[in-house]
C-alpha cells in the first residue's frame, strides 16, 4: 500500500484531516490514539508506568495523570526518556499490528512527532504536513483543552519549527486561522485524489516508492 506519514504541530488540525482521508477510503493508524489507549484505565502501559514513576502518576480513574506527567517530563529530560522507553516499543508494536490489518486505497500514519523522531522518512512514501501558524495553534488548543498559553508553548517547544516541518514535507494542507472547513476539506480531497492515482501506479509497478 501507498504509505503516507501525516504530521503537524499541536492544534494544526491533523485529526480532522485524517478523518477526511478515512471517510474517503483510506486506512488510518493514529499513534496518538494508540498512546492514549495504552495509558487509559487498564491500558497495557499503566503498570509499567506505575512501577517506574510511582502511583502519583496514575490518576484516581486508573489512567495516566497527563498533567502531572507533562510537568515532570518538561522539567526532567531523563524522565521523558524513561517514559518513552516504556511507551515507544508498545506504540510501535500496536502500530505494526494495525498496519498489517489495513485495507483501503492507501495507508495513513498519523504521527505528531514524525519529523522530530527521525525514524519515519524511510517507512513512508510521502510526508504530509498540516500547516498552521503558531498563534492559531495556541488559540485552538486553548479552546479545546483549557491549557494555559504557557503550557501550550511548552508543548510546542519540543516540536520542530514550522519551517523545519515544511522543509520535510512532500505535501502540505494549509489550515491556518483564515481556513474554512470547506476549504480544508477541498484541500484534503485534492491530495486524496492524487494519492489514489499514485497508489494505483504503485500497485501496477510494484515499486516501494512513488517519488
Amino acid at each position: 500500500m501507498l504509505k503516507i506519514g501525516l504530521t503537524g504541530g499541536i492544534g494544526s488540525g491533523k485529526t480532522r484531516v485524517a478523518d477526511y482521508f478515512q471517510s474517503w477510503g483510506a486506512s488510518v493508524v493514529d499513534t496518538d490514539v494508540i498512546a492514549h489507549s495504552l495509558t487509559a484505565p487498564g491500558g497495557r502501559a499503566i503498570e509499567a508506568i506505575r512501577r517506574e514513576f510511582g502511583a502519583a502518576m496514575i490518576g484516581p480513574d486508573g489512567a495516566l495523570d497527563r498533567g502531572a506527567m507533562r510537568e515532570l517530563v518538561f522539567h526532567d529530560p531523563a524522565a521523558r526518556s524513561r517514559l518513552e522507553a516504556i511507551l515507544h516499543p508498545m506504540i510501535g508494536e500496536v502500530t505494526r499490528e494495525q498496519a498489517q490489518r489495513a485495507e483501503g486505497c492507501y495507508l495513513v500514519f498519523v504521527v505528531p512527532l514524525l519529523i522530530e523522531s527521525g525514524r519515519w522518512r524511510d517507512k513512508v512514501d510521502r510526508i504530509c504536513v498540516v500547516d498552521c501558524d503558531p498563534a492559531t495553534q495556541v488559540a485552538r488548543v486553548q479552546a479545546r483543552s483549557g491549557l494555559t498559553q504557557e503550557a501550550i508553548e511548552r508543548i510546542m517547544s519540543v516540536q520542530v519549527s514550522r519551517e523545519t516541518r515544511l522543509a520535510a514535507a512532500d505535501d502540505v494542507v494549509l489550515n491556518d486561522g483564515a481556513t474554512t472547513l470547506g476549504q480544508l476539506e477541498a484541500r484534503s480531497r485534492a491530495l486524496h485524489d492524487g494519492w489514489c492515482k499514485l497508489a494505483a501506479r504503485k500497485d501496477s509497478t510494484g515499486k516501494d516508492k512513488v517519488y
